[in-house]
């Protein structure tokens, strides 16, 4: 019997139902009165959208607040969420019934700050200079990588396996970041971490928590600081010459 790909344990939206509620979208945006204008972002606004891209648009609205609950209203979302984005201004977070994620955000007038690329679909907007988001901050990020492995340590002590598994996972998703940034790719939230070239990865694989036996855990401590060791010499040699006795004995 042919082999055939597990089906997803998610709801999915197929694209043509992503199109479906995009259309839908602007049009009852364009017959709201409290709507002034909408611009498209993300991923499909780059042109970049893929099959699992998900929907985020941003308007200028009068009363953001009454607007964003008379829309969640008409939505009828499962579950919907704010993240504020100023002292007005928000964005709200909606999850379909199909699994699809609207981000929409809801901006005063003369409010809305071009984040990215952004494809104006009505209304008049100026173009200013994108936002970008801070670099990362080499030395912080270093300085929690040794206080994450410190702590994985004592809680393998302290017999707290489910908290040394977290640190372990904290410290590996920093030690990509530092990766990210060496070769100039996106740091947040791992967006880069793909594009980087195997030799930066292949020491990470390890770090990669099986069980939460005490001796698993003291295996992934040992390669996560071993992987970091090696990253951290692509920044800092000096520093991770100070750091190994403390991290290994």
């Amino acid at each position: 019997m042919p082999w055939s790909p597990p089906r997803s344990v998610f709801v999915m939206f197929t694209e043509a139902d992503r199109d479906h509620v995009l259309k839908t979208l602007i049009e009852r945006a364009e017959a709201d009165s409290d709507v002034c204008g909408v611009v498209l972002l993300g991923s499909l606004a780059t042109g970049a959208g893929d099959r699992w891209s998900d929907l985020d648009l941003a308007m200028t609205v009068r009363d953001p607040a009454a607007v964003a609950d008379r829309w969640t209203a008409e939505l009828e979302p499962v579950h919907h969420w704010d993240l504020a984005v100023g002292a007005e201004a928000f964005i709200r977070v909606f999850l379909l019934s199909d699994g699809l994620e609207i981000d929409l955000g809801f901006y005063p007038e003369g409010q809305l700050v071009q984040r990215g690329v952004w494809q104006p679909v009505f209304g008049d907007f100026e173009e200013s200079s994108p936002w970008q988001p801070a670099p990362l901050d080499v030395g912080l990020t270093i300085g929690l990588l040794w206080h994450h492995l410190l702590h994985v340590r004592v809680c393998i002590e302290r017999g707290r396996l489910w908290q040394a598994e977290h640190w372990i996972g904290q410290a590996r998703g920093h030690i990509l970041e530092l990766a990210c940034s060496r070769f100039e790719l996106p740091t947040e939230h791992a967006k880069g971490a793909d594009r980087l070239p195997p030799e930066a990865t292949e020491a990470l694989a390890p770090t990669l928590v099986r069980s939460l036996e005490e001796p698993e855990l003291r295996r992934a401590l040992t390669a996560t600081v071993a992987a970091f060791d090696r990253e951290l010499r692509h920044h800092d040699p000096g520093l991770a010459d100070r750091l190994k006795p403390i991290l290994t004995s």
